[in-house]
């Protein structure tokens, strides 16, 4: 309307604005000016969109800075003409820092909510040198879902001495406020010496040793025999030249596709992390028909004279090897779910590798050498009370309650302790709960269970009173109540018992879910022992997450910035 206007009306446009200075004037806003007038920065719209860009920035581990990037700015002018950014510091000092304490407030709640609480903490160095400490939380919510979050990512300026983390580590627990009246605090840490002394001065307990820190030291060693060293660095050299050589690469790519091998490049394995190093013989044994007609071919063999490719009985061990490690491989990816318990894992997984590293008459020099490693070094972990409380992990997961490793007076031992550490629950809790728990219970339920009826009016007989002793009126109340307790305790545990295991595709969780009211009991002990991860891995993953936060553009990001985004990226709910 306007260019009409201006084309065929130009008196009408001389007379519209003079009329529009008459408006202007007397303090009135012409509907162009109305259009073309900003947000204002407390308007409803504004403060969305502000905010969705904090999201924006915490989610996708963005830069602050990509608020005053040209191409960011010219999308939000697109969507949204009339909304100005804020400036970076802005997003710094109060976007973001609301987003934390809104998300941290729905953490606080879900942690004062859970019946237990197990730690995971690990320590980690940024691309500035700066040392962090982080500390995860993991629980079982009332409807039996493993929730987990990451509480922390401190800067620790001191010397990683076990006294120094223990501080960290009890500054955490008073600061978010964990303990829990009747339950210690469990902590997963690695197997380093430092983490040893700083978990028994925090006082926790149990202390869990990551199962895939473990793997990885009893692969190492195994990894570590002289033959397997060697053929390993033979692998390394052909890799690395590979890498190095662009026209190597050009010829190994041609070479591929001449035998119709995948076009895969070649791994070089990372020497602390065993299963990329499982992953580098997979690959060179995947290309080796490759590798030995581009070591061959005129345009690289004048650049390859010192590499030389595995003759057969290196190809026989790498293949050993491979078939060997494969199942640990396996078993550290299931090690590290995050959604299901993997704590009553440990204990079948560590038996099942003691077992596949047996010596066999069939194996070759090589396999024995490194079976022999990797047994001596795995089997000397986990002992003590550690392993009881990781057999009776394991006997609550119904997929393993016969444990079926054990013989008959261990498996016996392991219910036993469990029915201790029912009693030692039921001491600490209000006397009108466990008697709740321990007599109504099995009164209307589990007896009727086990005697073939419901419990219901027709099952019970009314008997009478009969008059108390002087002795029974005295005590009767402490001792009764202990031996019923007791017997409940044994009841429910010996009808668990006779349940069929479930499949081990079936998620233990949902078992005790649709089960928890039939075994009161022992519910409660399941959340605190099924709260517990197996591994340290959701603390190494933040590393992972951190490095895409400080990167080489934010290495001066400061460190409480650095802890407020690694909270939102790990803690924040989009939906």
């Amino acid at each position: 309307m306007q260019k009409h206007i201006e084309k065929n009306h130009s008196d009408l446009q001389k007379a519209a604005k003079t009329e529009s200075n008459l408006v202007r004037m007397k303090g009135q806003t012409t509907i162009a000016n109305a259009f073309a007038a900003k947000l204002p920065t407390s308007s409803a719209r504004a403060t969305a969109i502000t905010r969705d860009i904090g999201v924006f920035i915490a989610a996708d581990m963005r830069p602050f800075s990509v608020v005053e990037n040209l191409g960011f700015r010219r999308l939000i002018r697109t969507l949204e003409p009339k909304y100005a950014i804020p400036s970076r510091t802005h997003f710094t000092r109060t976007v973001v820092p609301t987003l934390y304490n809104e998300c941290k407030v729905n953490v606080v709640q879900t942690l004062k909510d859970a019946e237990t609480i197990a730690l995971t903490t690990d320590g980690w160095t940024s691309r500035c040198t700066q040392s962090y400490i982080t500390i995860t939380a993991h629980t079982i919510n009332s409807k039996w879902e493993m929730v987990n979050f990451v509480l922390q990512t401190r800067p620790h300026y001191e010397s990683h001495t076990g006294a120094n983390i223990a501080e960290v580590l009890q500054a955490a627990v008073t600061d978010w406020n964990l303990r829990k009246p009747n339950h210690a605090i469990a902590i997963v840490t690695d197997n380093a010496r430092n983490m040893d002394v700083a978990v028994r001065e925090a006082g926790f307990e149990p202390h869990i040793k990551c199962f895939a820190h473990t793997i990885n030291l009893a692969t190492q060693a195994g990894l570590g025999v002289a033959r397997v060293a060697r053929l390993l660095g033979r692998v390394r050299r052909v890799t690395a030249f590979f890498h190095r050589s662009s026209t190597a690469a050009a010829s190994l790519t041609s070479k591929q596709k001449l035998l119709e091998l995948p076009q895969h490049k070649l791994i070089m394995d990372v020497t602390t992390r065993w299963n990329s190093t499982l992953d580098m013989l997979v690959r060179y044994l995947e290309q080796q028909a490759a590798i030995a007609a581009a070591l061959t071919g005129p345009e690289v063999r004048q650049h390859a004279r010192n590499i030389d490719t595995l003759d057969t009985c290196d190809i026989v061990n790498a293949e050993d090897l491979v078939k060997l490690l494969n199942p640990l491989k396996t078993a550290t990816t299931v090690l590290c779910e995050e959604k299901t318990p993997t704590v009553s894992l440990i204990v079948p997984l560590k038996n099942m590798i003691e077992q596949s590293m047996a010596p066999n008459d069939s194996d070759s020099p090589t396999v024995t050498d490194v079976k022999r490693a990797i047994l001596t070094n795995i089997s000397g972990r986990y002992s003590g009370d550690v392993y009881n409380y990781l057999l009776e992990s394991t006997a609550l997961d119904p997929r393993f309650q016969t444990l079926p490793q054990l013989d008959h007076d261990q498996r016996e031992a392991v219910f036993q302790s469990i029915k201790k550490r029912i009693e030692q629950l039921l001491q600490n809790q209000p006397t009108d709960e466990t008697s709740a728990h321990c007599s109504t219970h099995w009164r209307d339920g589990a007896l009727g269970a086990e005697g073939g009826a419901e419990g219901g009016p027709e099952s019970e007989e009314t008997e009478p009173a009969t008059k108390k002793t002087a002795l029974e009126d005295l005590l009767g109340d402490a001792f009764s109540k202990t031996e019923q307790s007791s017997k409940g305790i044994e009841r429910e545990i010996e009808l668990y018992r006779r349940e069929p295991s479930i499949s081990l595709s079936c998620c233990p969780l949902k078992w005790w879910r649709e089960n928890s009211s039939k075994y009161p009991l022992l519910s409660p002990l399941v959340k605190a022992y099924f709260s517990i991860p197996a591994t340290s891995v959701p603390s190494e993953r933040v590393f992972s997450t951190a490095g895409d936060i400080v990167t080489a553009q934010r290495s001066q990001l400061l460190p409480e910035n650095v802890d407020m985004l690694i909270f939102l990226k790990k803690n924040m709910s989009l939906s």
